[in-house]
């Protein structure tokens, strides 16, 4: 977890700024705040980090997808091709906007492929919804050309890969708008937070105002403000903007010293028989917050999870039998298990979610296994590591032989 590791005097003193004030809340009491104004300059950090042209910070990543949804057009009825590997929160904030799911194959990037995209397209199909996975990015060049092709609105879940970029441009800026994870487990954190990126204009526009139960915030009383369109609450508080002011201006010493990391990992490794590795589209572009290890065959991964944890190794994750981040765990999606009825229960879904084929993403998740890159690691803590996975891999690999 990078970001929590480098918590200190920087994350301290902005959280002091607005305890002095006394002044939680993200708008209005110009007076009180003695120019405090952490949400915004969380935002300004987002943007000078990444190159987008407009952020909104709001209070998790998870509200920041269904925020960018909303914000790019997408809503009820509507249906948006999303991935079966990810965090739920993607397939939820859709599904809470009243679009309808439909699930396309992903391929070793870990990330929807273009050909995974072009087969699930209906002539329903509004959009696309597509998650870059584990801190690194989807191959963006074939994507863009299947978007373009059939004029559809491309939102990005960047939650897992923000500094990421492709030839360049970061994740969350190649579609109309993009979306960031600043809770715990990321690479930079405000404990919980998020934010909404784009170059549109008037996407940020609706975001600012649907985040804040429509509030337009022009004025300095906000009893008076007009309220163009219906919103809900989904603010971030001052505390939680002023951590992530310190922890985004971390990313870039973050992501060099993953990289580094991660590129001893990768070197080691590619010696050990039957270990190969997630295919990166863009190396330069990677935030390296994961090392990703693809094993021969499910099967196999499975022996190398026991002989990790049989040797004590920790620190990764096989999202295959993972509860949250992989479709095989969702039975409450399946069964459609909902507290209130939602307008995917009338519109009916567009697939059987119980019975969906998608035999690339089963082989690629079930071959899977995920490290998570420690920024502090020394080198012999790295060497140590590479020691400790390549022996666990020879040792399930004998028992097949």
């Amino acid at each position: 977890m990078p970001g929590t590791e480098l918590f200190g005097a920087e994350e301290r003193k902005e959280i002091n700024d607005v305890l002095e004030t006394g002044i939680l809340f993200r708008y209005n009491h110009d007076a009180q705040r003695n120019n405090v104004w952490k949400a915004r300059e969380f935002e300004a950090e987002v943007c000078k980090l990444v190159g987008a042209g407009f952020a909104h910070a709001v209070s998790s990543g998870s509200t920041a997808a269904q925020c960018a949804m909303v914000a790019a057009g997408i809503g009820a009825g509507d249906e948006v091709i999303v991935p079966p590997f990810t965090y739920v929160a993607t397939i939820e904030a859709a599904l809470m906007i009243g679009a309808l799911p439909v699930f396309a194959e992903i391929d070793e990037t870990l990330c929807l492929s273009a050909e995974g995209i072009r087969k699930a397209i209906t002539p329903k199909t509004k959009g696309v919804c597509l998650v870059h996975m584990c801190g690194q990015m989807a191959d963006m060049e074939a994507i863009m050309a299947v978007i373009q092709e059939h004029n559809l609105v491309l939102v990005e879940d960047a939650g897992q890969a923000l500094g990421a970029r492709y030839h360049g441009t970061a994740t969350g800026l190649w579609g109309k708008t993009g979306a960031y994870s600043f809770d715990f487990f990321k690479i930079a954190t405000a404990g919980e937070g998020g934010v909404m990126v784009t170059n549109d204009e008037p996407a940020y526009q609706l975001a600012d105002s649907y985040a804040d139960h429509g509030h337009d915030h022009v004025g300095s009383n906000r009893g008076m403000e007009q309220h163009p369109i219906i919103g809900f609450n989904y603010r971030i508080s001052e505390l939680h903007a002023a951590v992530g002011v310190a922890q985004t201006r971390r990313v870039p010493l973050i992501i060099e010293k993953n990289n580094q990391h991660k590129t001893a990992l990768m070197n080691r490794l590619s010696e050990v028989p039957g270990v190969a590795f997630a295919r990166i589209p863009d190396p330069d572009g990677d935030s390296a917050t994961f090392l990703n290890l693809l094993l021969p065959d499910t099967e196999t991964a499975k022996r190398v999870v026991d002989e990790f944890n049989a040797a004590g190794i920790g620190g990764f994750n096989y999202w295959f039998t993972n509860m949250y981040h992989f479709i095989n765990q969702w039975d409450h999606i399946k069964e459609m298990r909902t507290a209130g009825k939602l307008p995917i229960e009338i519109l009916g879904a567009p697939q059987d979610y119980a019975n969906l084929d998608l035999p690339q993403s089963q082989d690629v998740v079930g071959r899977l296994i995920s490290f998570g890159i420690r920024c502090t690691w020394t080198p012999e803590e790295v060497e140590a590591l590479a020691g400790k996975i390549g022996e666990a891999v020879r040792k399930a690999l004998s028992v097949e032989a």
